[in-house]
């Protein structure tokens, strides 16, 4: 949550930055950079003027003390002395007074020349960011693949041109992915409405259809209702996850896995150590089950030896982890992370069918990236898939048991759960 401003505070702030005084001071970084360099040099002119005074000053007085201590004499007449130091000091304050005048003027004409060297000195320093200000107002949603592409020395300003194109390289990536999510999400919500439309225009002309006819089709209009609402529940799953953590509450995955164990379907061999994790327990939940769910259905078919490994426990990170495996078809290295997109189906999976929605693990990364954490994906050269999770682990508070569980089927939750990839 961002943290909030009181009303008195903030009105207080804009009543100091609309005082009288702020409206003399330049908005323009330009003239304060210009300001700035003209201030500091004329302090630092004053400066080595009055220094140069002081020092001229003690010099003429050095050298007034020397004359009249030479002077002769003899050769001067008595009133000489007198009349010699009047004569010195009168001309040591003339050229004292004609020295500060000069001195001033030159002064005031080289701060002069100081102000306008700092305004083009200022120019060419604010240049790049001029540049940089006139692309990023070309650059709007149409055109993200534009870049600022600022060249030069590796400097600060140079390193803020950089950020600013990771960051549209960001954008860009998250609209491409946002286009793509809404083209495929109105698709897969399109689909089940048409079946419905053909179900029913097809009933509608049928001017022999009995009750039986009827009710059939309005089964299968419940059921296609049924699968938007699956789909509808999974999208908002996954702007839920996507959004953060709302509440952290201590939750243990062992326990987790332990009570959504298939019990049904390929055997299941699990070994479950204690991995203690601060979150949202309705989200791991989901998070378990999608997995159980997608190795259960992405499996060999009965009989032919298919199998699923699950195990928990503290990684040698100190991270609470998760991992299952199954067996299954073979899948291709270079497609295993794809299988995070939404919608992101795999061999004959691309057509939908055996329930699966394609959501299943792209729900189980946001989740898994809500909690702080990361998830990988290996296939096997034989067949199937191999899924970790790794998340920031909370202190336990009872003992690390470990335990392994035999399961041969599939738990009833699992199959009201969301999937799959």
């Amino acid at each position: 949550m961002r943290p909030t401003t009181h009303p008195i505070t903030r009105r207080i702030t804009c009543g100091v930055r609309n005082l009288p005084w702020r409206r003399l001071y330049p908005a323009s970084v330009r003239w304060r950079l210009t300001l700035l360099y003209s201030g500091l040099f004329v302090a630092t002119g004053a400066l080595l003027l009055g220094m140069t005074y002081l020092l001229v000053t003690h010099s003429e007085a050095g050298r007034t003390t020397a004359v009249q201590e030479g002077a002769s004499y003899g050769e001067l007449g008595p009133g000489t002395p007198a009349v010699v130091r009047t004569i010195v000091a009168d001309t040591r304050q003339d050229q004292l007074h004609q020295f500060f005048v000069e001195a001033c003027v030159a002064f005031a004409l080289v701060a002069l020349v100081s102000l306008a060297l700092g305004r083009l000195m200022a120019g060419r320093v604010l240049a790049p960011l001029r540049t940089m200000t006139a692309a990023a107002r070309r650059i709007s949603a149409d055109n993200l693949h534009e870049r600022l592409a600022v060249c030069g020395p590796e400097d600060e300003l140079k390193a803020v041109a950089d950020t600013f194109d990771a960051v549209l390289a960001r954008l860009e990536g998250a609209f491409e992915a946002q286009k793509q999510f809404v083209a495929n999400a109105s698709h897969e919500l399109r689909t089940p409405l048409t079946l419905q439309q053909t179900i029913v225009d097809v009933t509608l002309a049928d001017p022999d259809a009995g009750p039986e006819a009827l009710r059939a089709a309005l089964l299968r209009v419940r059921a296609a209702g049924q699968e938007q609402e699956r789909l509808i529940d999974a999208l908002l799953t996954l702007a839920r996850s996507q959004q953060g953590l709302e509440r952290r509450e201590f939750v243990d995955l062992a326990a987790v896995v332990g009570d959504l164990l298939p019990t049904g379907g390929p055997p299941v061999e699990a070994r479950l150590a204690a991995a203690p994790v601060l979150g949202d327990p309705q989200l791991l939940e989901r998070l378990v089950v999608n997995l159980l769910d997608n190795a259960v259905r992405h499996n060999l078919p009965a009989g032919q030896g298919g199998w699923v490994s699950v195990w928990t426990g503290v990684d040698a990170a100190g991270r609470a982890a998760l991992r299952i495996a199954n067996s299954g078809a073979v899948i291709p290295a270079d497609q295993a992370p794809g299988l995070f997109q939404p919608f992101r189906r795999l061999g004959a999976d691309r057509v939908r069918g055996r329930d699966g929605l394609g959501l299943g693990m792209s729900i189980v990364s946001a989740v898994v990236a809500a909690h702080g954490g990361r998830v990988l994906a290996h296939t096997h050269p034989r067949g199937g898939l191999t899924v970790e999770i790794m998340l920031p682990a909370a202190p336990g508070d009872g003992p690390e048991a470990s335990v392994t569980r035999m399961s041969p089927g599939l738990h009833p939750r699992v199959r009201q759960g969301v999937g799959s990839a």
